[in-house]
C-alpha cells in the first residue's frame, strides 16, 4: 500500500468513526404519558319516610353515596358509604348529608316536618270505592227512540270507562230508562238495548266484562213525573249503579 492509498484509507476511517459517535450521541425523544384523569366527584342522595310525623314518632332515613370516602349526616355524626337509620326528631328537622371524596364535597338535605295538626291531615281515610264510583260515575243520556249514544255524551262514557277500568274491584249495574211514551213492552225492550250499547262501549274502552250487569227497567222507574221534553229527557238514560 503506498503512502497516498493509506492516507486515503485512514481519512475514509476517522470520517466513519465521526459520523458513527454522532449517530450514537443522539438521544432519543422521550414520550410524555397523558396526565390521569382527575377523580371523581361524590353523588349522594338521602330520604326520609315518613317524612311528616306526631311528636314521639321516628322516620327512617335512608342514604346511597359514591365516589366518597367520608360521610357524615348533620345530628347523626359519621355514617358508612350507604345505609339507613332510624331518627326521631323533637321538632321539624332538616338533615344534611355531607359526602366528601377526592373530587370534591357534596351535600343533600331531607325535611322532616313534626306537626301533630299535618299528622292528623296525613292519616285522615281515604274515600272509599263507593264514595270514588259517586264522584267518577254520571248518567248517559240518550236521544228519543234512541240507544246509540248520543256524540254529546261520548266523552261522558268515555270517563266512566277510564274510571271504571282503573278499578277492577269495582261492579256495576247500568239499568236502561225510558220516558213515558209508547207501551211497556216497547220501552223494556229501548231501555235494554240502551243498557248494552254503553255496555258495549265500556267494553271497548277496557272495562272488563265481568264487572258490568245490564238490566232494564223501560218507563216503569221514571226520574221525573211531569209531561214535559226536560222531564222526558230526564228520564231517557243509562243510570249507573254501585254494586257490593
Amino acid at each position: 500500500m503506498t503512502k497516498e492509498h493509506f492516507q486515503r484509507f485512514a481519512l475514509f476511517m476517522a470520517l466513519t468513526g465521526g459520523l458513527f459517535l454522532t449517530a450514537c450521541s443522539k438521544k432519543v425523544a422521550k414520550v410524555t404519558p397523558p396526565p390521569p384523569p382527575p377523580p371523581a366527584a361524590p353523588t349522594a342522595s338521602l330520604a326520609a319516610s315518613p317524612d311528616i310525623l306526631q311528636p314521639g314518632q321516628s322516620t327512617q332515613l335512608t342514604w346511597q353515596t359514591t365516589n366518597a370516602t367520608d360521610v357524615t349526616i348533620e345530628g347523626l355524626g359519621a355514617v358508612p358509604l350507604s345505609g339507613s337509620r332510624s331518627a326521631m326528631p323533637g321538632s321539624s328537622t332538616t338533615y344534611t348529608l355531607i359526602a366528601k371524596g377526592p373530587g370534591g364535597t357534596r351535600e343533600v338535605s331531607a325535611r322532616v316536618t313534626v306537626s301533630p295538626m299535618a299528622a292528623r291531615v296525613m292519616q285522615s281515610p281515604s274515600p272509599s270505592e263507593q264514595e270514588l264510583f259517586a264522584q267518577n260515575i254520571k248518567d248517559v243520556f240518550f236521544d228519543f227512540n234512541k240507544y246509540d249514544i248520543r256524540p254529546d255524551e261520548v266523552q261522558v262514557a268515555q270517563n266512566n270507562a277510564s274510571f271504571l277500568a282503573h278499578h277492577p274491584d269495582i261492579r256495576v249495574l247500568v239499568a236502561g230508562h225510558c220516558d213515558d211514551r209508547g207501551s211497556e213492552e216497547y220501552n223494556l225492550a229501548l231501555g235494554a238495548s240502551r243498557a248494552n250499547s254503553v255496555k258495549q262501549a265500556l267494553e271497548q274502552q277496557g272495562v272488563s266484562a265481568g264487572q258490568i250487569t245490564t238490566v232494564s227497567y223501560g218507563k216503569e222507574r221514571p226520574f221525573c213525573s211531569q209531561d214535559s221534553e226536560q222531564c222526558w229527557q230526564q228520564n231517557r238514560r243509562d243510570h249507573f249503579v254501585f254494586q257490593q
